[in-house]
């Protein structure tokens, strides 16, 4: 994901919550207890022991272009990495998502694990890994293939190592998060799946850092449409389809918007016309609208829709017609929502970054967990392990040297919130199933 709206935590930004000082008991006694274990730190260890194979994945995968709706071949070579790995339960559901279950020993919760197949970049881009300095560069390898191929190292250690959790683990690699993709794979992945607990979410993110807040936003194409005319001859008769929307794009740079909860706006593209010297015909513009919090979200896109009306109303009234209308289009729907900080899942999180000599920041973004979050389940977004920049650039790069100690970490926050038979309790809580 991009800390826009797409896909990653990419950067340490600044707190949205004040990370809680005390854990609960029974969180810090759990992972006393896993961490302790020497299951589960043989288990560990092969994590880094599988970390150079794992690359092999990331440039394997990198290297299979995935644009906005166009996941299917990358899909299908992570399925087949899946099972070659021990998840045979693995398939492509009808949405494109990649979606396999590794079965717990019964009783647990189910906790879904995720990474997003897609990359913000269209067909035809080179995205052929390149190694410089001590980095791989190529677009999309950070971004969030990299977490794919944590995935899919964690699902061999397991396998390998026979390490059976207490709850089931819902493995995802997942479509349309990227761009105008709104989430529809993590979408349908709850559609379909009433039974998830919680949501783990791998994304190119800083040691530490955990996503707990997901910004809303809404997207919207503009038409302007009008008779056009000659700039000379029909000038005085006609309005301008490019000036009505001038109008209105001024109205909204107007508009105020609170910095607690952060709203934002933009016009981000603008086009129209057919000639230098022609009143224009249509114009059409693309919105962004986000926000912090539903409420202010939908207040923003009441003035801005409001603004769009008064524009047009007022190039119509400047030449005394009605002849310019507008029609706007809902291209983008992303929900919003939080996992409050006390929370159990974000509690394992700080516990786990604790002891691997993290320190704790809670942040914000437009992720995949977005959808957990509006449906009151609990969700969070962290890193998969190394250093990475460059999002959403052709220039985008990954450090991968010690990467393995963050797929640990994560790990670690896994297998503390399913349990770890013989090991741990789980400390995710089971939901009552949602009616499909």
């Amino acid at each position: 994901m991009a800390l826009g709206v797409t896909s990653t935590v990419h950067a340490q930004g600044s707190a949205v919550a004040p990370t809680p000082a005390q854990l609960k008991p029974m969180v810090d006694q759990t992972y006393a207890q896993l961490l302790a274990a020497p299951a589960v730190k043989q288990l560990l260890e092969a994590v880094k022991a599988d970390h150079a194979r794992s690359i092999e994945d990331l440039r394997m995968l990198t290297e299979i272009e995935a644009p906005p709706f166009k996941e299917q071949k990358r899909a299908e070579a992570f399925l087949a990495r899946m099972k070659a790995v021990g998840l045979t339960d693995a398939r492509i559901d009808a949405e494109g998502n990649v979606v396999g279950l590794r079965k717990g020993s019964g009783n647990g919760p189910r906790l879904l694990i995720s990474a997003h197949l897609d990359t913000v970049f269209p067909a035809g881009t080179d995205v052929k890994v390149k190694e410089r300095d001590g980095k791989l560069y190529a677009p999309g390898i950070s971004d969030d293939t990299r977490g794919l191929s944590v995935l899919l190292s964690w699902l061999k250690v397991l396998n390998d190592n026979k390490v059976q959790t207490v709850g089931d683990l819902l493995v995802v690699g997942d479509v349309g998060e990227e761009e105008l993709g709104n989430l529809r794979g993590m979408k349908a992945i709850f559609r379909d799946h009433p039974d998830i607990d919680g949501m783990v979410g791998i994304e190119p993110a800083a040691d530490g850092t955990v996503l707990v807040l997901g910004t809303a936003s809404h997207r919207y194409e503009v038409s302007f449409k009008g008779p056009g005319g000659h700039s000379y001859g029909a000038f005085g008769q006609v309005p301008s389809a490019i000036h009505g929307m001038g109008r209105a794009i001024a109205r909204i740079a107007d508009i105020r918007t609170p910095s607690f909860p952060k709203t934002t706006f933009t016009v981000g593209t603008v086009g129209g016309g057919t000639s230098v010297n022609t009143i224009a015909p249509d114009a059409r513009m693309a919105v962004d609208i986000r926000s912090d919090e539903m409420g202010a979200l939908l207040d923003t896109e009441k003035k801005v829709l409001a603004a769009i009306d008064e524009g047009v109303a007022e190039e119509n009234k400047r030449w005394n017609v009605n002849t310019l209308s507008v029609s706007t289009r809902l291209i983008g729907d992303r929900p919003g929502g939080r996992t409050q900080a006390d929370s159990v899942i974000v509690e394992a999180a700080i516990r786990s970054n604790s002891a691997f000599g993290h320190k704790t920041l809670l942040t914000g973004a437009s992720t995949d967990a977005n959808v957990p979050m509006a449906l009151g389940i609990p969700a969070i977004i962290i890193g998969g392990g190394g250093k990475t920049g460059g999002f959403h650039a052709l220039s985008e790069w990954i450090d991968v040297t010690d990467g393995w100690m963050g797929a640990q970490n994560a790990l670690a926050t896994v297998l503390g919130l399913v349990g770890v038979q013989g090991v741990s309790e789980p400390l995710l809580p089971r939901r009552a199933a949602r009616p499909k």
